[in-house]
């Protein structure tokens, strides 16, 4: 069952998850094995859906996860690590002398919840997922509240992100759903 804790992985288990992050990154750099610790008990072992975001002086520097929880939390944190760090396919593969400039976000993901429009997203709250056919975009909460977007606005760069045209939420065949996130990077924010 797919599940996720906000506001339940305390400031112990957070540093955690952040330090494996890094230290997987730092593996993958240098050839060795992925870090395989036991995490302390609790959520981290639930399974839930889960990004791991990069940046480097304050710009995306690689974004991936899984919004739904396909693997207990420290182990698609692990996975997304690597995923964003050397597979976004919007970046060039990490480097090492990159590392020590990144900063680290995790954003551990509630399941998804169908919505009919704006009047049931709270920006700030939810990130959104939109689908028709084929396509899907999804933009994590902190990216609406980041750019000040209205919750109309916030649907319509979701569709952007699945190649959609703005305004295409209104149509039939397209699916919006929302999701929360517990959100921590490694400045201590969130």
């Amino acid at each position: 069952m797919s599940r996720q804790p906000p506001n339940q992985i305390d400031t112990g288990q957070r540093r955690w998850l952040l330090g494996l992050a890094r230290a997987t990154i730092e593996a993958r750099l240098a050839g060795r094995a992925l870090p395989d610790e036991t995490p302390p008990e609790g959520p981290l072992t639930e399974c839930c859906g889960a990004f791991v975001t990069l940046t480097a002086d304050g710009s995306l520097r690689g974004c991936i996860g899984h919004v739904v929880g396909i693997d207990p939390l420290w182990i698609s944190v692990r996975a997304n690590a690597v995923n964003a760090a050397f597979h976004d396919p919007r970046f060039p593969p990490v480097g090492p002398g990159e590392l020590a400039g990144l900063t680290i976000e995790i954003s551990a993901l509630t399941p998804l919840r169908p919505v009919a429009g704006p009047g049931e997203i709270v920006v700030g709250r939810d990130g959104i997922v939109i689908e028709r056919g084929t396509a899907r975009g999804l933009l994590l909460p902190q990216v609406g509240e980041r750019y000040g977007w209205t919750a109309v606005e916030f649907l319509d760069q979701t569709c952007r992100k699945a190649g959609l045209r703005p305004g295409c939420w209104r149509e039939p065949g397209v699916a919006i759903s929302v999701f929360s996130a517990e959100v921590f990077d490694e400045a201590g924010e969130g």
